[in-house]
């Protein structure tokens, strides 16, 4: 797990080990404290006039939205025309009748739509908010808590003001990690999170075009293999009650171990001039260093996560290709696209690399997909299907590695009336052991 959220490098990779504790520039030391208040203000108003408010949390979404919209419209975001819609909620509508074969989970999308990038950010950016907010809540916390002696002696408004600054700066990474992956997407669903609202399922066409683009495959078989993938998770997410809050759950006890290394915004203000709040700016829309804690707590929620999502997704590829091998000439090419996508580092990994600090292998989507089709073929599409009732049933890490004892071993007499009554163990007890139990 190299990566840490919104583009955050570990501290100390090229830093001086002689001065294990820097103080930032302007922090003390002969500092004018004055002036870098002075300087926190400005730039603090700055960002609050570009970006509004930006609500009662850690970020500013205001700002966010603003920068992820402006970043859709200047590389071109054309306007869903009433035909791209039919089409769209056509696949949707029948990719729903075939998957009634592939699954015993029913039909979850009661509203089929087609957004255009900018639609796909206004719907999906509420459950953005619930993904990023911790992360970027500890961030912000860390910088206000990690203010050298001196400067926490003035604290007061400054802290506020500290704070403020923060949440715009993690406001502004993440509306360009957002406006980047709307370019990308092809649907609701592509990052494995349910991000539309309730009952609704959602193609881009513009998506759906990039998407098939060079794959020498009919246009609109392109676009119900997709709208079969966009429906096969909106079933997942309706009828799975506890997933939602399983896969949140686990980016907020992440989000617990972030710290903030200080040494970034030294090195970012060093040698400017402090009453010149555009330099500032300029110069603090960079990275900033984040370190996760190297704790079992740690390591465990990454990953469960990973292998929550890996199944997510192993399970869809394996639900789509089944309902879909025998329809669509082209499932074995569209289905290595998909793969490809992951392999080179797709919008999913990318986004969660930034907003997350988590890499979505794709080799644990490979063996999760290995696991659900050796259960279909051990205990049919009902045995499959029915792994999902319980948190408690659902594969570890370890069982990816051996879906054979998964499927052939001690899970195979698990009865789900003794686990129904059992409530999903406290994460925020976990005992960190690091096994990957999701």
């Amino acid at each position: 797990m190299s990566n840490t959220p919104f583009g955050f490098g570990r501290p100390g990779d090229d830093g001086d080990d002689e001065n294990p504790n820097p103080t930032p520039a302007g922090f003390g030391q002969g500092g004018d404290m004055q002036q870098f208040a002075d300087m926190l203000r400005q730039f603090a108003d700055m960002l609050s006039s570009q970006g509004g408010s930006g609500g009662e949390g850690p970020l500013n979404w205001d700002l966010a939205k603003s920068i992820a919209r402006h970043t859709v419209v200047e590389k071109g975001d054309p306007s869903v025309v009433d035909a791209e819609a039919r089409q769209v909620q056509e696949a949707l509508r029948l990719a729903e009748l075939w998957l009634d074969e592939g699954t015993t989970l029913p039909a979850g999308i009661r509203t089929p739509q087609a957004w255009s990038r900018s639609e796909w950010i206004e719907n999906t950016l509420p459950v953005w908010s619930k993904v990023v907010d911790p992360v970027a809540a500890r961030m912000v916390e860390s910088m206000s808590s990690s203010m050298p002696e001196d400067m926490a002696a003035m604290a007061g408004p400054l802290v506020g003001m500290i704070r403020q600054m923060g949440g715009a700066m993690v406001g502004s990474q993440a509306g360009q990690a957002l406006g980047t992956l709307a370019q990308e997407v092809v649907g609701s669903a592509d990052v494995g999170l349910p991000l539309a609202p309730e009952g609704v399922g959602a193609l881009l066409p513009a998506g759906v075009a990039a998407f098939g683009s060079g794959l020498e495959v009919p246009e609109d078989e392109v676009r119900l293999y997709l709208a079969l993938r966009e429906a096969a998770h909106q079933r997942l997410f309706a009828h799975v009650p506890w997933l939602r809050a399983h896969l949140l759950g686990a980016v907020e006890e992440y989000a617990r171990g972030i710290t903030m290394d200080l040494s970034g915004i030294e090195e970012a203000v060093a040698g400017l001039d402090l009453s010149n709040p555009e330099a500032l700016q300029q110069a603090l829309g960079g990275e900033i260093q984040l370190q996760p804690e190297d704790t079992p707590q740690q390591k465990a929620a990454l990953v469960r996560l990973e292998t929550a999502l890996a199944l997510v997704e192993g399970w869809v590829e394996t639900v789509v290709n089944g309902t879909a091998s025998s329809r669509l000439p082209g499932t074995v090419k569209l289905t290595e696209a998909v793969r490809r996508r992951r392999a080179t580092g797709g919008p999913a990994e990318h986004t969660f690399a930034t907003l997350v600090g988590l890499e979505l292998r794709p080799r644990r989507l490979r063996e999760a997909a290995a696991l659900w089709r050796v259960l279909t073929e051990a205990r049919g599409i009902d045995g499959r299907d029915a792994i999902w009732e319980h948190p408690d049933l659902l594969p570890t890490a370890g069982d990816l590695d051996d879906p054979d004892a998964f499927v052939y071993g001690k899970h195979v007499d698990l009865d789900i009336s003794q686990l129904t009554d059992t409530p999903e163990p406290d994460k925020s007890d976990d005992s960190g052991s690091g096994d990957g139990k999701a």
